[in-house]
């Protein structure tokens, strides 16, 4: 069955401008990138695919596809944003990095169970940190034995006109 994540893949507008985000920034080595020159369906391209390891050994890839159209965008945390856990320590020195290089950084956001702070890529992705906070195991547990419930819940309100 499913034992994890292995990588996420994402397009980018250029590899070096998101390697420097990703690795200098953020700390995650770059530990493969290779180029496709042909598509499993035998059309020609001219696209690297990129990726960056966590600790966990999983990765956050990228393509950078300059032949095939895109609509790169500042995505709504809503639409899409990735959420990579980090320490407490980790999430405070991180956000007044973020602060001092000057970026779009958010937070730090109490969601009661974790704490968060937010950035933007070069890409227009929002890349949150998380840390998790004292009972966040226990929390997530009690929150599991209800989660049927509530999304059971969630369809049939959203059925309902707002008053």
């Amino acid at each position: 069955m499913l034992k994890g994540l292995h990588h996420n893949a994402y397009r980018c507008r250029d590899s070096e401008e998101t390697r420097k985000f990703y690795t200098d920034f953020l700390g995650l080595p770059l530990v493969q990138a290779f180029q496709i020159h042909e598509t499993k369906s035998g059309r020609a391209t001219k696209t690297l695919h990129s990726f960056y390891q966590m600790d966990d050994g999983s990765c956050l890839a990228f393509f950078e596809a300059p032949d095939m159209p895109f609509q790169f965008k500042n995505q709504h945390d809503f639409d899409l944003h990735i959420a990579l856990e980090v320490s407490q320590q980790d999430l405070h020195t991180m956000f007044a990095k973020g602060k001092a290089a000057g970026m779009e950084t958010r937070g730090i956001s109490d969601h009661g169970f974790i704490d968060s702070i937010y950035f933007r890529d070069p890409n227009g992705y929002v890349v949150e940190l998380t840390a998790k906070r004292a009972g966040h195991d226990a929390y997530m547990q009690a929150a599991r034995a209800s989660a049927l419930q509530v999304l059971a819940q969630w369809q049939t309100e959203k059925a309902t006109p707002a008053v």
